[in-house]
């Protein structure tokens, strides 16, 4: 009995979660980086700032997942924002690497669903010798999904 009210609350709690989410209007992205890595990039809202921003390279091939804290200017341009982001990023492609990486960039969106922007993703490589690697600079473009920000949910 105990097992079938906790798994009733964790359902009604994932229920309320879900549909906190879908009353804020997020914005999905999917697109290319070019740089150092090239690969496949996109953008995953998990609030009204924070987002999940993870990439596929494909020149050494691998993945990334960074969390970034979206700022705009007071004062600035509309669709402005730079962000600080962290996270780990797998390649596969000689040897296994494990890295850490920080993520800073600055973006652009657009009126219509287009977004641009330059990021630099400095990180440490545990698995080989705890290396610091400085050149992974990006530009990307992303189209956008979903348009709009985010409501207030009363």
């Amino acid at each position: 009995m105990k097992k079938l009210l906790f798994t009733s609350l964790a359902f009604i709690c994932l229920f309320l979660s879900a549909e906190s989410l879908k009353a804020q209007a997020a914005t999905y992205e999917v697109g290319v980086r070019i740089g150092d890595n090239t690969g496949i990039d996109g953008t995953i809202p998990l609030g009204i700032e924070p987002r999940l921003h993870p990439t596929v390279y494909l020149d050494r091939f691998g993945v990334g997942t960074y969390f970034d804290w979206m700022f705009a200017l007071a004062d600035g341009p509309t669709g402005l924002k730079f962000y600080p982001g962290v996270g780990p990023e797998f390649f596969f492609e000689n040897d296994f690497d494990f890295n850490v990486a920080g993520n800073f960039g600055v973006e652009y969106a657009f009126e219509f669903p287009i977004t641009i922007g330059l990021d630099w993703r400095p990180g440490f490589a545990v698995t080989n010798d705890f290396d610091f690697i400085s050149s992974n600079w990006g530009f990307m473009i992303r189209y956008r999904f979903k348009e709009g920000g985010f409501k207030k949910v009363d």
